[in-house]
């Protein structure tokens, strides 16, 4: 520990940033000490208040009780999925059940539920904001959530599972981490046919970052991916397709299926305890699909015409690769290589063609400038201390008003989860005083060796746009309570400003604008941007079966009886579903991290197609006006859903922007699939 930890005293640099140069691992334990001492105390003393429950003296003191865990927990989580170590690891570990006994300690609070449930049974009395009384709702409904009116054996079992629910949970990200950052595929000179320089380069760097010579390819997706458009060697993307497909698969230590097993059956005792039928139940009754039959209606709804057009395309593939000599039947790790092979014929587009005009640096500029065009943001480079040489960082204004600091971390490295995920260092809320956020962007893409243009394909692109979405909804946040900050909201509403945001990337202005050439800073050829837009619901089938396969199952697991043997019952779902034979989940059971490393999207994965379709529909707003950036659409955009945080349930929240909620039509028609059966 340093002599004097930076967490115990006030942050004066810059923006009240976390000072990272000056902060080191020993410090967050006992950090996180004071916090719980000092969370502990204010909780108490509010319980212990003598004077009646007030909003002021029972909500608003719940609000600003944990101030000193947000800042010590806002960096130490984001460190540990960013730049993970074993000194983290080992706290995080350690962290993960004292977390949770402390929330049931707090939501089983007697006295302290009784306050709440005082001021919900009296509010109308109260003179309450829609703000507040929106607070109100969600903080009973919290607290009976997490059991708060659970009486005798009930009431001491639901802590119990809940901490090992934590455990679990943790457990499930390290093995997942450890099997992504242990498996490596060393490449030769014989090993490169049909790989294009993007990807040797990319290969290259990963190769150095081991100490090692020549080439690697990684379970990075940025690197795997196009390593099975492109490797001619069926042999090798058989083996990297499978060490993908095994993570959290592999025996030992990091095998996943035990903890998948013991997770399934706590999250059911669970939702018995609460009083709910099954977990599914539990969890789907605060979001916009309130139940698993909804949810179930929607995936359906999109599985049949997305399989129809999957099933469409296998068959084309697989006479491609007869074609080549290869017999027998396409296979998982063959679909992406002879997909490639179709779209460079249909559209006459070349991987290796298109990705010099989509440049890091290029994209994040586009993305600042349409945040710029619709909501008047402006971002301004900062010269300050990070948690990793790779991050940067910028200052966010609106005219003079400072509204976040949004950090940027782009790059894969062995220390890092993989996925792309936005998270905040700090909230936004205006209780008491003005508190702005500070955001961050986390992505793996491929690192190019130094001195050379950092390359993203446009589905990376599409990436960057997506989280940037998502930063914009926590930036722009303008209400009161943490609790409903940016994006605090339901599960099934939160990807859609970060869906809505990707929409801007194939504007065609933007991509005229930024898509210029790393080599000669040319512009995109307009016949290659025409070419790249009609294809963007190329092989569209495969994508939307390996997603709605993954939501399905997340679903079914959720719907029914917790399963002895997880991967039988996950195989027997896809059986029933006919799922095509070359295309799997897009996350398997083992790995699937969205559903086990935390409650987040548990029965709950469906979310980004709920999403899709208000986001669908949504941009078809700024379609119908002819105008991507029209102002006045803009402004009821940020007004009613990037600025608007949880003030208000989803849908009426969308309806207040929109007028009404769309159906799935929206979806099936972005997607192509509309004329698929």
């Amino acid at each position: 520990m340093s002599a004097t930890n930076p967490f115990l005293s006030d942050w004066s640099g810059p923006f009240a940033l976390p000072p990272f140069d000056q902060i080191t691992d020993a410090d967050f334990a006992p950090a996180f000490e004071a916090a719980f001492t000092q969370s502990r105390a204010a909780i108490n003393a509010i319980a212990d208040n003598p004077a009646p429950a007030s909003f002021a003296n029972t909500i608003d003191a719940m609000e600003q009780a944990d101030a000193l865990m947000d800042k010590v927990a806002g960096v130490f989580f984001n460190l540990s999925g960013s730049d993970s170590n074993p000194t983290r690891e080992a706290l995080q570990r350690d962290l993960a059940p004292r977390f949770a006994a402390f929330g049931s300690e707090t939501m089983m609070n007697a006295a302290l539920f009784a306050r709440v449930d005082t001021l919900f049974q009296t509010r109308d009395s109260l003179g309450l904001s829609a703000e507040q009384s929106r607070v109100l709702d969600l903080y009973h409904r919290m607290f009976v959530r997490a059991g708060a009116q659970l009486t005798g054996t009930a009431k001491t079992r639901l802590p119990a599972v809940t901490e090992r629910l934590a455990e679990l949970g943790t457990a499930f990200s390290q093995n997942l981490l450890a099997d992504e950052r242990d498996w490596f595929m060393e490449l030769g000179a014989a090993d490169l046919d049909g790989l294009p320089e993007f990807l040797k380069s990319a290969a290259r760097s990963a190769a150095e970052e081991r100490d090692l010579d020549g080439y690697v390819i990684t379970l990075s997706r940025s690197l795997i991916v196009p390593f099975l458009q492109f490797s001619a060697r069926r042999d090798l993307r058989e083996k990297a397709y499978t060490a993908w497909g095994k993570r959290g698969e592999n025996g030992g230590k990091t095998d996943n299926i035990d903890i998948v097993r013991e997770t399934l059956s706590l999250r059911q005792e669970r939702a018995n305890l609460l009083g709910y039928d099954t977990f599914a139940d539990f969890k789907l009754e605060p979001e916009m699909a309130k139940t698993p039959e909804a949810v179930r209606d929607l995936l359906m709804a999109v599985w049949e015409p997305a399989k129809a057009a999957a099933n469409a395309d296998a068959a084309r593939l697989t006479e491609m690769m007869h074609n080549d000599g290869v017999n027998g039947d396409l296979e998982p790790w063959d679909w992406r290589y002879y997909a490639e092979k179709l779209r460079a014929a249909e559209y006459d587009l070349d991987e290796a063609e298109l990705k010099p005009y989509f440049q890091l640096d290029q994209m994040i500029e586009a993305a600042f400038d349409c945040a710029n065009r619709l909501f008047g943001l402006t971002f301004h480079r900062l010269d300050v201390p990070l948690y990793h040489k790779d991050a940067r960082a910028w200052e966010v204004r609106k005219g003079d008003r400072h509204m976040a600091v949004f950090i940027g971390d782009y790059f894969a490295r062995s220390s890092k989860r993989s996925g792309a995920w936005c998270s905040r260092f700090r909230a936004q809320s205006n209780l008491g005083t003005q508190v702005r956020p500070i955001t961050v962007n986390v992505c793996n893409f491929a690192k190019a060796p130094a001195g050379q243009p950092n390359l993203l394909t446009f589905d990376d692109a599409r990436t960057l746009f997506h989280e940037f979405g998502h930063a914009l909804h926590s930036m722009l946040s303008d209400v009161h309570y943490s609790m409903i900050s940016g994006t605090s909201v339901a599960r099934d509403f939160v990807e859609l400003p970060s869906q809505l945001y990707e929409h801007w990337l194939s504007v065609p202005s933007v991509l005229e604008k930024y898509a210029r050439h790393a080599d000669t800073d040319a512009p995109m050829p307009k016949a290659l941007l025409d070419k790249l837009l009609a294809a963007e619901n190329f092989d569209m089938g495969f994508s939307t079966v390996e997603y709605t396969a993954s939501a399905l199952v997340d679903l079914a697991f959720h719907s029914g009886p917790p399963p002895a043997d997880p991967l039988a019952r996950q195989a027997e779902i896809l059986a029933e579903l006919d799922i095509p034979a070359a295309i799997r989940m897009r996350h398997a059971t083992p790995h699937f991290a969205h559903v086990f490393s935390g409650d987040g999207y548990s029965s709950g994965y469906y979310s980004y197609m709920w999403s899709e379709v208000m986001d669908a529909d949504a941009f078809a707003a700024f379609e119908e006006v002819g105008d991507p950036f029209d102002a006045d659409l803009a402004a009821k955009l940020h007004d009613h859903i990037y600025s608007a945080g949880g003030s208000a349930e989803g849908a009426a929240l969308y309806q207040a922007f929109r007028g009404s909620m769309p159906k799935v039509d929206a979806l099936l028609k972005g997607r192509g699939l509309d004329t698929a059966l």
